[in-house]
């Protein structure tokens, strides 16, 4: 079979997938454009393929109609917004992720941005390369209101983070709350509006939905304190860009970190503000983390090659949502 392999580095340090795939004999091309490509990069270049091993490129019912060999789409990584699903379905093309290998990774990234915001690093960084010696007070995280919307498998493992910091009041909201957290930490179960008006820190790990789509605009971001701060290391979209430029051009808001965005690379007006610290997704991108994603999405391709039951087929209840979301 034909692999197109579009998730870029791929393999970069560590050369297994690349011998997993040598030793089923697949055929593969690596992305030649080395960047993540657009809806008609991928349909322009997806007719002759099999199989896909995917990164966030859009992979929507158009590209599926060029795509007329395709039988699998194995995504490195959790999110399947840039998935249709349900196009997917229709065709009889089997969809695979890695939802566990990136967490570690990504829980780490956001506590980092967490310290980040809270101490203005950012900041005098940006001052100290400009030759200004600008010192910053900042909060501690024990002595911060936290909130934290989303308690999957990431705003968990935030969440435990969290705690070896002392005992900060944390504020939390999901939409299918766990009790076993409770037993484990000291939480309060609130509202998403309580959480805009009380926090300092608001972090972010929900999918995009139909839901989840713009969850914060400017009524949210008015909600929030004058110097409140928002880590985004979930997808783009959720957050909208618009609305968060202008609230923070007018002087609202001490500081804000995002790693997605809606569309990347991200070439927008956020750049003009010192405040909001910019990274290219890269929350995940650990080199452990990065090489288990690669590796595990690799070996579904060759289980689906040698007609092996998938282990990360994507549940169900995903394509259910999707199609709700409609």
């Amino acid at each position: 079979m034909k692999v197109l392999i579009t998730t870029v580095p791929f393999a970069e340090k560590n050369p297994l997938p690349i011998e997993l795939l040598d030793g089923v004999e697949a055929e593969y091309l690596i992305n030649p454009l080395n960047k993540k490509l657009s809806e008609d990069e991928l349909a322009e270049m997806i007719s002759d393929f099999d199989i896909i091993i995917a990164g966030t490129e859009p992979i929507t019912d158009y590209v599926m109609d060029k795509a007329t060999k395709l039988k699998m789409i194995s995504r490195v990584g959790i999110g399947l917004d840039g998935i249709d699903l349900l196009a997917a379905e229709r065709r009889g093309i089997r969809v695979s992720y890695t939802p566990d290998a990136p967490s570690p990774a990504v829980a780490e990234w956001t506590i980092g941005l967490l310290i980040t915001l809270l101490r203005s690093v950012q900041l005098t960084n940006i001052k100290m390369h400009k030759g200004e010696w600008k010192r910053y007070s900042g909060k501690r995280i024990e002595n911060s209101t936290i909130g934290i919307i989303g308690l999957g498998r990431i705003g968990s493992k935030v969440l435990n983070m969290i705690s070896v910091f002392g005992t900060p009041k944390i504020l939390v909201n999901d939409l299918s709350p766990n009790p076993n957290l409770d037993r484990l930490f000291k939480l309060e179960w609130v509202d998403k509006n309580t959480i805009y008006k009380e926090s300092d820190i608001i972090s972010l790990h929900v999918p995009l939905t139909k839901l989840t789509k713009n969850m914060i605009t400017t009524k949210q971001l008015e909600m929030m304190k004058s110097d409140a701060m928002i880590v985004n290391t979930s997808r783009g979209g959720v957050v909208n860009e618009v609305d968060l430029y202008n609230s923070m051009k007018k002087g609202h808001l001490a500081g804000v970190a995002i790693d997605s965005f809606e569309q990347e690379p991200y070439d927008g007006p956020l750049k003009e503000i010192d405040r909001c610290l910019l990274t290219a997704h890269m929350s995940s991108m650990s080199i452990d983390c990065r090489i288990r994603m690669e590796v595990e999405a690799t070996e579904e391709v060759v289980r689906f090659i040698n007609k092996i039951p998938l282990k990360s087929q994507v549940p169900k209840e995903v394509y259910i949502a999707q199609k709700e979301d409609m």
